[in-house]
């Protein structure tokens, strides 16, 4: 059942041990599962991840008939009635082994045709023999791509150690003429000695050696806790112990070893965690090129229970509104202890997500230019039973903890919004407040396409909830006597409704701002006539971003006709200029670390549907006139950033767009030239900040989004230029 689970994938597979898997998505908290096979209740095995779940069932192999159900409040819900026979795991095994064939082939094929299309296009099949070696290798390298041969998923273990591997630069040391001193905070629980040991080890082998390490034990009943702390306590002067004499958890205990520490920076770690020998070095190497720095985060990775690395999180430069909605910094990070002292370390009543809170408390006492992030892995933490890192279901508390941290920072700073949980785990959704409606002008270009364009401006009259709004259609160069009849309907019937002409060669940064000049509202919505509405609140969630003092422009998750995310987010430096996060993805997907599920800062969004407030539109002088089809919304954004704004994607606002079906692709020899132009021109105007995407990573292919490289070529041209931002 859709209210709790969500089924992804039902595979009965095995001959003669045959077993159950059901893999999904969970949306709702519920109390257990139950499993029966022929009526008879059964064990089975369940991972219960963020934002997936996967459960096991053996079977015998006379088993007839399996039932999953989902118990919440005594009530009983069945999401899965499955036929178990001979018969249908034969099929099964057959088509598994036949769908790597059938597969590779239908992608190989589709490469096929896009280049048969292409050379139709432009050469009409006749191509010049000067270009047959060029498009031979393009099409190999097309299809390579399409087979996944040219880049590795980050959270299949095996491809991510190969990246680590293959991939993964070696520090390099040089001379620090600032060495401050670090004291590293750990509390400390009843760990093992194994685990207690590797991770003061992993301090004591550090490169950089100006630190302490401040341990406060949380009065552990563990023997081997106690005689671990007690030895290397007296291995080394620089390890300092406060033994508590009751149990007070997290942030008591740390605030403990915040007493005794005399760094000028601290840092944050756990008990059973493991630091990269260079870790603390590249925190003091940035602060040598900037000693004004009082937040420094990296990368992050997760050991396995065999001590093997897997699912990173390559992070993006700092982003105040996916701070919001989750605790994405995380591990590792030094902070200046001057500040941890004046908002009083950690509070007590959000365990779980007491770091969550300490980074919105900090951050509100310091300015954006003073958080730096190091695009590298210098942590590597634990997936031991019961932690955070295994899985969130086993700290539930963390999670409504974590909506209090999101709710009092949002206090604090005197902003009225709701917080909702999405889904069981620790990422949240913001939604503003106001008392008063602002006016909000819809603008939407269009040359004839009757029928779209209906269908859009009913979506909006007919499903919109927010009342204060104005529609401004931009006529350019119809000629169809029921474009013109639909307008005037229009017109006659909504008193907000008004057409203005624009019978000009198109331009969609010059019909756009030509709009804007008859907008009467405070708020900009750039729509495309090929979109429709399907989230009734969609203006009234939006508006009340684009409200925010420290946003610009507001996007939103569009789709296909089939329910997959044609736009979620726009990355920089993607096919030479930029592209769509998430594409093809379905559209419930969560994407990489709640991306699709909360808000996130991104570097751009689509101006197929975005708003901004129009004082902010004007500041940047609008759309770039010199763009006339392409990478106008991108250029838009980036000027936006570029004045100190904040760009954001909502993925709970959801619109169709069926995409330039009013202009076409860009496929003929015109077009196309007309794209490679402003490809150009964007990036001769962009092109460090192209380079480096702040709300992306640098690790992360500029073939696949969020995928890696099996050449990491591109990292170095990629931290040249970053130098520069230091």
């Amino acid at each position: 059942m859709d209210k709790f689970l969500k089924i992804k994938s039902i595979v009965l597979s095995g001959l003669k041990n045959p077993k159950l898997v059901v893999m999904g998505y969970i949306l709702k908290n519920y109390e257990q599962i139950l499993v029966y096979v022929d009526n008879k209740k059964v064990d089975f095995n369940i991972y219960e991840g963020p934002d997936n779940f996967v459960l096991t069932v053996v079977l015998e192999p006379k088993s007839k008939e399996i039932q999953i159900f989902v118990v919440n409040k005594k009530e009983r819900y069945e999401i899965v009635k499955i036929k178990n026979s001979l018969l249908k795991r034969i099929g099964n095994r057959i088509k598994s082994l036949f769908f790597p064939i059938t597969h590779t082939l239908s992608l190989v094929l589709n490469t096929l045709k896009k280049g048969i299309v292409f050379l139709w296009k432009e050469h009409h099949f006749l191509v010049p023999p000067s270009l047959w070696k060029k498009y031979f290798l393009a099409f190999i390298h097309k299809v390579k791509v399409a087979l996944h041969l040219v880049y590795l998923n980050p959270f299949r273990q095996k491809d991510y150690l190969k990246w680590v591997n293959n991939c993964e630069k070696k520090p390099v040391y040089q001379a620090l003429e600032y060495q401050p001193l670090i004291s590293i905070l750990i509390p400390v629980y009843n760990i093992s000695r194994y685990y207690l040991k590797e991770c003061l080890d992993s301090i004591l082998n550090q490169e950089y050696q100006n630190f302490e390490i401040c341990l406060a034990d949380d009065c552990s009943t563990n023997l081997e806790t106690i005689q671990t702390l007690k030895e290397y306590e007296a291995k080394d002067s620089r390890i300092k112990v406060v033994y508590r004499k009751e149990n007070g958890h997290i942030s008591k205990a740390t605030n403990d070893a915040l007493k005794i520490s005399k760094g000028e920076f601290v840092a944050l770690m756990d008990n059973d965690d493991v630091l990269t020998p260079n870790a603390l070095y590249e925190m003091v190497a940035v602060l040598n090129k900037n000693k004004e720095y009082d937040l420094i985060y990296s990368d992050e990775d997760k050991l396995d229970m065999n001590g093997l690395r897997c699912e990173p999180h390559f992070k993006p430069d700092y982003s105040p509104d996916s701070l919001l909605g989750g605790n994405y910094i995380c591990h590792f990070e030094i902070l200046r202890k001057s500040i941890m002292e004046e908002i009083g370390g950690f509070r007590t009543g959000f365990e779980g997500a007491q770091d969550h809170d300490l980074f919105l408390r900090f951050v509100e006492k310091t300015t954006p230019e003073r958080i730096y992030h190091i695009p590298k892995i210098l942590y590597h933490w634990r997936k031991v039973p019961g932690s955070t890192a295994e899985t969130i279901e086993s700290k539930e508390y963390a999670i409504l903890n974590g909506k209090k941290a999101v709710v009092d920072a949002l206090k604090r700073r005197k902003l009225d919004a709701e917080v909702m949980v999405p889904i069981p785990s620790t990422q949240y959704v913001v939604q503003y407040l106001y008392k008063k409606e602002p006016k909000i002008s819809i603008i939407i270009p269009t040359k004839d396409l009757p029928r779209l364009l209906n269908r859009c401006l009913e979506s909006i009259y007919t499903k919109t909830n927010y009342k204060n709004f104005e529609v401004i259609v931009v006529n350019n160069n119809s000629v169809l006597e029921d474009t013109f009849d639909l307008l005037e309907t229009y017109k006659k019937k909504y008193k907000n409704f008004k057409v203005i002409d624009a019978n000009m060669e198109f331009n969609y940064s010059k019909i756009n701002n030509l709009a804007v000049e008859a907008c009467s509202g405070d708020y900009l919505l750039f729509l495309n006539n090929d979109t429709y509405v399907l989230t009734a609140d969609w203006l009234k969630i939006m508006v009340g971003y684009a409200m925010q003092s420290h946003i610009g422009a507001v996007g939103v998750k569009l789709l296909y006709a089939d329910d997959t995310i044609q736009h979620g987010g726009v990355i920089l430096g993607l096919g030479k200029a930029a592209a769509h996060a998430f594409a093809g993805f379905d559209k419930d997907s969560y994407g990489i670390y709640g991306r699709l599920l909360v808000p996130y800062n991104y570097s751009a969004v689509t101006a197929a549907c975005m708003m901004v407030a129009k004082k902010k539109f004007l500041q940047v002088s609008g759309f770039d006139e010199k763009l006339k089809v392409a990478f106008n919304d991108v250029d838009f954004c980036l000027k936006l950033l570029k004045e100190g704004y904040y760009n954001i994607f909502l993925p709970q606002v959801m619109l169709y767009h069926y995409e330039s079906k009013s202009r076409g692709l860009d496929t003929t020899t015109e077009k196309y030239k007309l794209m490679l132009k402003e490809v150009d021109y964007l990036n001769k105007r962009w092109h460090d900040v192209l380079l480096h995407d702040r709300f992306y990573n640098l690790n992360y292919s500029l073939k696949k989004p969020f995928m890696l490289d099996k050449k990491n070529g591109e990292v170095k041209q990629y931290e040249k230029e970053s130098e520069r931002n230091i």
